[in-house]
């Protein structure tokens, strides 16, 4: 027998711990040479691990588990050879027809799903342990996970719905991680049913846990407020918009604009763009700003390089094409590593003030919230404006708060005056 022990690789400098999110592969059934078998989810990003032989795959660690670089994961036992992948039956289970998609050298890969990706309409091991036991046909539950695959979760929320709509508690009974106390079970109308669930926090919850606190603990941290009359940013977009998309194929969007205001007046106070280092502070001549983007799986801030030489088309293109990546959890490292300053809009969950948090080793944040339409005095007469309230974050110990004020003005003016951008004035 020739077996082969798949370990955690090194992944990056800094990342020493991964969490294994979910298998790809039953454990028993046949891989082939670079398919992937599971999925890694490490402080950063979620990669997949593929086979690094072809046979008989061997699970020994367990979905849930922190395992060290190095770590065993499995063995893949190489004297079973791999059958050739048999048509597709509508009889076949579900585990069988897993195993026939995610064969990527198949002369004929399924795709019942029709856009060719091997996880979507798929259940992990969980899940489909779950649907089995409670009879919900895996073709009626829509996953949520990865490539639209079915995760634990949803495969409760089916049963769960399928308990409301037949108002019988027994299915739902079976996937509660705390059972009520016998003879005492709610029924599915007792308003005042109390049940409790465990669930282990994500490794990148759990990272921005640690670096929020970090944050927190570690720096002179706080924050000063302004507000600004948006009406002449609302005006260009509205004139332009229409050509803007034409040319560049993307909308012209707030982030893009708030983005070139905040990189040249980085440019101008290079303090704020500053990093501390034990005794030192080192500046940046360059603004590479980063975003935060709300992602299922936790906030990440992937940065935009040299924002103040690019484009507006430049900076809507990349965030996009960010956006995406950080949603489908295929952001890199590399993509994810550097940022000098960054910027957070909370607005457009309907946020109205708030206090962001630096994000470390940077110095400040710019806080974006809602913009509403509020009576200001202009030249002596009340008028209605679109406002947003700006919120920078800043540590003391780098920024000192007249610095601070004057970067948050100039942003503000930038804003309020738009064209200034443009002519670099």
């Amino acid at each position: 027998m020739s077996i082969v022990e798949m370990k955690v690789p090194t992944i990056g400098e800094s990342i020493t711990e991964v969490t294994l999110s979910q298998w790809l592969i039953e454990n028993g059934a046949m891989v082939k040479l670079d398919e992937p078998i599971c999925e890694f989810e490490s402080d950063k990003a979620t990669l997949e691990f593929p086979a690094e032989a072809t046979g008989k795959l061997v699970w020994v660690a367990a979905e849930g588990d922190d395992l060290e670089i190095g770590a065993l994961v499995a063995k893949i036992d190489t004297s079973v050879s791999v059958p050739d992948a048999p048509a597709p039956k509508t009889t076949a289970p579900v585990v069988e027809s897993k195993k026939e998609v995610v064969l990527e050298n198949a002369a004929q890969p399924a795709t019942t799903n029709g856009n060719g990706s091997y996880a979507k309409g798929h259940p992990s091991p969980a899940a489909s342990k779950i649907l089995k036991e409670n009879g919900i046909d895996v073709s009626l539950v829509v996953g949520t996970g990865k490539d639209g695959r079915i995760t634990k979760e949803d495969a409760v929320r089916a049963i769960e719905n399928k308990g409301a709509a037949t108002s019988s508690p027994a299915a739902t009974s079976k996937v509660k991680t705390e059972s009520p106390t016998p003879n005492t079970a709610p029924s599915a109308g007792n308003l005042f049913a109390r049940t409790t669930s465990t669930k282990k926090m994500s490794r990148m919850r759990r990272t921005i846990a640690n670096r929020l606190v970090a944050a927190k603990n570690g720096t002179a941290m706080l924050t000063t407020f302004n507000e600004v009359d948006l009406s002449e940013v609302m005006a260009l977009r509205k004139k332009y918009q229409e050509q803007f998309v034409e040319k560049y194929g993307v909308k012209l969007g707030f982030m893009s604009i708030f983005a070139k205001a905040c990189a040249k007046t980085l440019i101008e106070m290079p303090s704020v763009n500053a990093f501390i280092e034990d005794t030192s502070l080192i500046f940046h001549d360059y603004a590479d700003i980063s975003f935060a983007i709300s992602t299922p799986t936790g906030l990440v801030v992937p940065p935009i390089h040299n924002c103040e030489s690019l484009h507006f088309a430049d900076i809507e293109l990349k965030l996009k094409a960010l956006a995406k990546k950080a949603r489908d959890g295929s952001l890199t490292l590399q993509e994810m590593s550097g940022g000098t300053f960054t910027i957070t809009n909370g607005g457009v969950f309907g946020s109205m003030l708030s206090t962001p948090i630096i994000n470390a080793p940077q110095s400040a944040i710019l806080g974006m919230h809602n913009i509403i339409q509020r009576p200001v005095a202009v030249n002596g007469e009340v008028v209605i404006r679109p406002m947003m309230y700006l919120a920078l974050s800043y540590d003391h110990r780098v920024i000192d708060g007249s610095t601070s004020v004057t970067f948050l003005k100039k942003v503000k003016e930038l804003l309020e005056d738009p064209y200034k951008m443009f002519l670099d004035i």
